[in-house]
């Protein structure tokens, strides 16, 4: 598919997005793409990793043994049509810690309709026709899934929230059950994609959970689709300290298999100095500069683009969605050329 073919926003006609992850990264490339990817006929799929124990997505988990539904519920708003009043009611916690005390609208109302629905695709589909999203939310596995990771000091943590928050660095990781199925549309979306994104997020519990689904990975590697990582711009403490840009790609073949991605999005802005201090004192740092002659030896070509988000009352480092949005048109001119070259 050539970019010639675009409309005004240089995505090509009918373009097929394909993006994978979960937590805050997912949702920063689904708003960054939705409106371009509609204008030009195109459509983007959201595959949402449903490992998430914490919070009220794992309180409603252990309670009623439901699918977590925090990560879901960000992404469908991620794709709302407007900031409309139902997306604010879904974002809504409740205050206190006792009964309703933290936990999200959202995540009780998707939990509800997927009981009284008896399906959780039918409440996520319910759910983005209330909040008009532009796009779809699939998520990886409709199976109850636990991550199980060893780290470098011989412990052997059990679930998403206690990995994220240890401080000794991760070995591996699997899920359990081994292979879960994938939910219904994940494997032909895949299949269909014209692009694939993975990022940016949690490395160890929110993009490579998604590869331990059963053929997952295996879609991935055998598309002919770009396939691309968007680089974090900070590092995690616990999970990615100390790692660079080829650690998280040598992190992702390790627990999946090599081949999976094409170009890693890396970004070449400079961290504010304010900024930086602040994640210092979490023991998390920009993440560093990629090695362009490393990467091609994974089979991987380097895009670097300014991708950060410099808002004057920012206390966050994140992703600029419309920069990210021309990063990824920039990949799939980069493809393009390549082929005809070839």
């Amino acid at each position: 598919m050539s970019p010639a073919a675009g409309q005004r926003n240089g995505f090509p006609h009918g373009l097929k997005v394909v993006a994978l992850g979960g937590g805050t990264g997912l949702p920063v490339v689904l708003r960054a793409l939705k409106r371009s990817l509609a204008e030009c006929g195109g459509s983007l799929t959201g595959i949402v990793t449903v490992a998430d124990d914490g919070g009220s997505s794992g309180r409603l988990r252990r309670r009623y043994n439901a699918l977590p539904m925090g990560d879901i519920r960000n992404c469908l708003v991620a794709l709302s049509g407007n900031e409309s009043l139902m997306s604010r009611l879904f974002q809504y916690r409740y205050r206190g810690n006792r009964g309703l005390g933290g936990h999200s609208l959202g995540n009780l109302i998707l939990t509800a309709l997927a009981d009284d629905q008896r399906s959780y695709l039918k409440a996520i589909e319910t759910s983005g026709q209330v909040l008009a999203i532009r796009g779809r939310i699939l998520p990886a596995t409709l199976q109850r899934v636990t991550l199980h990771a060893w780290l470098r000091d011989g412990r052997r943590v059990h679930g998403e929230s206690r990995i994220s928050r240890s401080p000794a660095p991760i070995e591996r990781i699997r899920i359990h059950p081994t292979l879960p199925a994938a939910a219904p549309g994940v494997i032909v979306a895949l299949r269909e994609a014209d692009l694939i994104v993975l990022g940016p997020g949690s490395l160890y519990t929110s993009i490579i959970p998604n590869l331990l689904v059963r053929g997952v990975a295996r879609e991935i590697a055998r598309s002919r689709a770009p396939r691309v990582l968007v680089g974090n711009l900070m590092t995690q403490p616990g999970e990615t300290a100390g790692y660079a840009a080829e650690d998280h790609l040598a992190a992702i073949e390790r627990a999946a298999r090599p081949g999976l991605i094409d170009y890693y999005l890396a970004n070449v802005r400079t961290i504010r100095p304010a900024l930086r201090r602040r994640y210092a004192r979490e023991q998390a740092e920009p993440v560093s500069a990629a090695d362009r002659g490393t990467l091609r030896r994974h089979g991987v070509v380097l895009v670097e683009r300014d991708l950060v988000r410099e808002d004057a009352d920012l206390s966050k480092v994140r992703h600029h969605e419309a920069k990210l949005a021309r990063a990824l048109l920039a990949v799939l001119r980069i493809r393009s050329l390549r082929r005809a070259v070839a």
